[in-house]
């Protein structure tokens, strides 16, 4: 008969919760001295409770390790910040834009601009849009260019990094810089035809 195998109840990235009122002063000092990326989202102070009460301010900490660590090992790292009990992150995309409740429209939603990363931490590949958010987005900028007479690349350009550099800029910069631009010169030479 084999002997079963228990599960390895490790994992590279953890999640907790620090709260204002309790954490030491230099609770991030302690964290970046881990030298490990880690991600704060914005300061939830304005989370309701189902009842309508405020829940006590917060923050959500997400901590990426290149080793697998217990929970053991997690618990000393959020006892030093005074966070709370550490929780295995199931899915990180996922953990990084509730940070800022981008999926859940329902609660308040926290700009992603206030989401900070630490040790070297790259949250754009979590926040950057994909699938439907992403066709919704490119919609949005068709509607833009129609709405503006838009002829030129550069002031879409510009006009989402001044203005949308958190849902658009992103989409034009790395994922469809040539369909948009092929869309607005299509565009230009048929008004130009007319």
């Amino acid at each position: 008969m084999k002997a079963i195998k228990n599960k390895d109840e490790r994992t590279r990235n953890w999640t907790f919760v620090v709260y204002p009122e309790s954490a030491p002063k230099d609770w991030r000092s302690s964290l970046d001295e881990l030298h490990v990326p880690w991600v704060e989202s914005p300061l939830h102070d304005k989370d309701v409770n189902p009842d309508g009460e405020i829940k006590k301010a917060h923050w959500h900490i997400a901590m990426f390790f290149n080793s697998k660590k217990s929970y053991q090992q997690m618990c000393e790292i959020t006892q030093n910040v005074n966070g709370t009990i550490p929780k295995k992150i199931e899915n990180a995309k996922g953990m990084i834009r509730y940070f800022a409740h981008m999926d859940n429209p329902e609660k308040y939603q926290y700009p992603i601009s206030d989401i900070q990363a630490h040790g070297g931490a790259d949250i754009a590949k979590y926040l950057t849009a994909s699938g439907s958010d992403k066709l919704q987005l490119l919609s949005e900028m068709q509607e833009w260019i129609d709405k503006t007479g838009c002829t030129e690349f550069v002031d879409l350009a510009r006009y989402a990094q001044q203005n949308r550099f958190d849902d658009w800029f992103p989409i034009i910069a790395t994922q469809s810089t040539i369909y948009l631009n092929a869309y607005i010169r299509s565009k230009r030479h048929k008004e130009r035809d007319i």
